[in-house]
């Protein structure tokens, strides 16, 4: 099964301006991004798809591939699906451009779940505790079925923690998506989905046209670069890895 990776670049960013251009030790951040993705050595092909010629530029400096949109998208898996629609490819893996640290394993396990043709789709989650967390309506939580299927994604806590007695685990979904591109293609073309408008999670288009999404579980807490003050914990996490 031949699968591409495609890192969603837009270059206008509201919280932080040019964010993907920003100094990671040398390097922009969306080649940091590039690189750490090519570096484990998942995909067939790995690709930056773009509306920004400077941020192409730097990809291309890399010796990288680069798509330039032709249209304005609402959200990277448009974005993505444009680039997708020309590519030889079965499986499509979105890698979100602002997390520069990408994990071979957690990347290996969510390729690997579309061994089974029951999966179309399959993303990322991470176990999470503590109430600055689970309250914290930044960060999205999923809840699964026993299978690990998708049964809902919100920004709210979920399960409800109904009596003390009951222990929940509460997960945060991480979003890095790996769709069958034929899934991919419809997904984009849908309307948006009315559950999708109230918590504005694009995810929930998904369960509400009928697609569960595969969840696998990793221990990678990825370092994902929203504001200028993540940078500095991106760059507190880069020394301390000893990267190159």
């Amino acid at each position: 099964m031949k699968t591409v990776a495609l890192i969603p670049a837009r270059f206008g960013a509201t919280r932080f301006p040019a964010k993907l251009l920003a100094d990671l030790r040398g390097k922009p951040l969306i080649a940091r991004t590039y690189l750490s993705t090519l570096d484990t050595g998942v995909f067939d092909e790995v690709m930056v798809v773009t509306d920004h010629q400077d941020i192409a530029d730097a990809i291309q400096r890399e010796g990288g591939k680069v798509f330039i949109s032709k249209k304005e998208h609402e959200s990277g898996s448009d974005r993505i699906a444009e680039a997708a629609a020309s590519l030889d490819a079965e499986l499509i893996v979105n890698v979100q451009g602002d997390e520069p640290f990408q994990d071979r394993k957690s990347l290996s396990d969510l390729v690997a779940v579309f061994q089974d043709d029951q999966v179309q789709v399959a993303s990322l989650m991470t176990p999470i505790s503590g109430d600055d967390l689970i309250q914290n309506p930044n960060i999205v939580k999923v809840v699964t079925d026993a299978q690990n299927f998708s049964l809902y994604f919100s920004r709210s806590p979920i399960p409800f923690q109904r009596n003390d007695d009951s222990q929940p685990n509460y997960f945060r979904h991480i979003g890095i998506y790996a769709y069958k591109k034929s899934l991919l293609m419809k997904f984009t073309g849908w309307e948006k989905s009315a559950l999708e408008k109230v918590e504005m999670l694009e995810q929930l288009r998904l369960l509400e046209n009928g697609y569960q999404v595969k969840m696998v579980e990793t221990t990678h807490q990825a370092v994902a670069i929203d504001v200028p003050e993540d940078l500095e914990r991106a760059l507190r996490y880069y020394d301390a890895s000893n990267k190159p």
